[in-house]
């Protein structure tokens, strides 16, 4: 039986149907993610520090 944790070398899941979300909030900046090491950065304004922020892939 396998666990529920992912190795290495099993592929991540891949999302089939796009979904709708709604969302309130203050601003919205689009941005593309850029590599950082072994993840990604998004970069956004310093004012932004301390808030919560959500994040939605759109592609």
């Amino acid at each position: 039986m396998k666990s529920g944790k992912q190795t290495k070398t099993e592929a991540p899941t891949t999302v089939l149907n796009k979904v709708k979300f709604e969302v309130y909030g203050e601003e919205m900046i689009e941005k593309e993610v850029k590599q950082s090491g072994n993840s990604g950065r998004v970069y956004l304004p310093p004012e932004w520090v301390g808030k919560h922020v959500k994040i939605v892939r759109i592609d």
